[in-house]
């Protein structure tokens, strides 16, 4: 057992010094690995981080609410997609008012309509301008899922007169109150005084944004200001329960195409969603994206693997006379054939373990960059990308120290 690992020991030394030897080919060769597994681990490093950040970010809708948008939620379209979603109709407030009338009791229906990029102030004390003002009616709390931590949510009232009142999510409350008593005390946001009327329980971010950096104050005050040119309401519904969680989305649906006007052969000119749907939509284009990345990544590889023969075969030819003196000696073929697959398994390694550290660090760059989501590392497929390299370096290395192994050891020390 000790004299075979003190075998594979030498002819490890052997392979690394031969690498060593020919630094410009041996690098080049590596790089072009690299490349190769860089462009799979980078884009799964991306996809997994998105997925994890889509997952944490559902929190936002229950396991029963889903939301209609004029535009989808999550969109990887061409420019015709976008410029098609994006000249649809504006949901307007009375359309968003008339649906929450027709699903009347069968459903919790919550309004909102945002503006962003706000800022809250209180006397020295202000918020970034990154704030999210949100004009909402009653039902927006607990049909988005936000709880109230003190205070009270708005109500009904608050929504038909238009008060000037506001519930603060808690960034806000950290950032203007931090030891004091928010309820009660004024707050500033995007120039206009509103009365905070409570507070809400902070919640997870959802896709790479907190969902605590907001202001939610009656539509209708929102409306009233701002008016509705270029925004559109968001609608939130809550199905009693996941039973009649379908029942209520056809209903929903029903009544949002009568809301809107639309002709029985129309096509629905509005967006629902629900986890799964988001889900699933990532999923579709996640599938896509791995394929590409697969694509790309196989003909990288595959042109790597013959450049691992190409230099080992020039390795072959350089060291033939080292070979024939070392048969000569005594060394078996086998030998001489292992040490030069070893040669090309070290290269092939070398290269995949460059490439996967490169697309780990590449793809949370984009991820901590785009979806202030976690570090990922994908174990599963940076194990994949050098079992690969592995593999490469086995396929492609081995015609080559078969070629070394079968060298006459006369005729090699003759050569020239």
């Amino acid at each position: 057992m000790l004299t075979h690992l003190r075998v594979m020991g030498s002819m490890l030394r052997l392979a690394f010094t031969g690498l060593v030897t020919n630094k410009l080919r041996s690098s080049l060769t590596m790089l072009g690995i690299a490349v190769g597994v860089f462009s799979v681990i980078g884009v799964m490093t991306i996809i997994s981080a998105m997925r994890s950040s889509i997952e944490s970010g559902l929190s936002v809708l229950g396991s029963s609410s889903f939301q209609i948008t004029k535009s989808p939620a999550i969109s990887f379209t061409t420019p015709r997609l976008h410029s098609y979603f994006a000249n649809r109709r504006n949901i307007t407030y009375a359309q968003a008012a008339r649906f929450k009338q027709l699903l009347g009791a069968d459903a919790l229906v919550g309004l909102q309509i945002t503006r962003g990029g706000a800022r809250a102030s209180r006397g020295e004390h202000r918020t970034n301008p990154n704030l999210e003002l949100i004009g909402a009616d009653e039902n927006f709390a607990p049909a988005a899922n936000y709880e109230i931590a003190a205070g009270r949510n708005l109500d009904p009232s608050d929504v038909e007169f238009g008060r000037p009142v506001c519930v603060i999510g808690d960034d806000v409350v950290k950032r203007l109150f931090a030891n004091e008593e928010p309820i009660g005390q004024q707050v500033r946001v995007a120039g206009q005084n509103y009365t905070v009327i409570g507070t809400f329980a902070p919640k997870n971010s959802s896709f790479g944004r907190s969902q605590d950096n907001k202001v939610i104050t009656p539509v209708t005050r929102w409306l009233q200001i701002y008016g509705q040119t270029q925004r559109t309401m968001n609608i939130n519904v809550q199905a009693p329960n996941q039973s009649v969680f379908e029942a209520t989305q056809d209903h929903a649906i029903g009544a949002m195409r009568i809301v809107r006007g639309l002709a029985p052969e129309d096509p629905n000119d509005f967006e629902i969603y629900s986890n799964d749907s988001l889900i699933e939509t990532f999923n579709n284009t996640a599938r896509l994206v791995t394929i590409g990345a697969f694509v790309i990544s196989a003909i990288a590889l595959l042109a790597s693997g013959v450049g691992v023969m190409n230099i080992m075969l020039v390795s072959v030819t350089e060291r033939t006379r080292e070979i024939g003196i070392r048969k000569s000696i005594g060394a078996r073929s086998r030998s001489v054939l292992l040490q030069f697959l070893a040669e090309a398994v070290a290269l092939s390694l070398v290269g995949g373990l460059g490439g996967v550290l490169l697309g780990v660090v590449a793809g949370n760059v984009v991820v901590a960059g785009v979806f202030k989501a976690q570090v990922m590392f994908p174990y599963a497929w940076a194990a994949a990308g050098i079992f690969v390299c592995g593999g490469i370096g086995v396929g492609f290395g081995l015609y080559p120290a078969w070629k070394a192994a079968s060298l006459d050891p006369i005729e090699a020390l003759r050569f020239e």
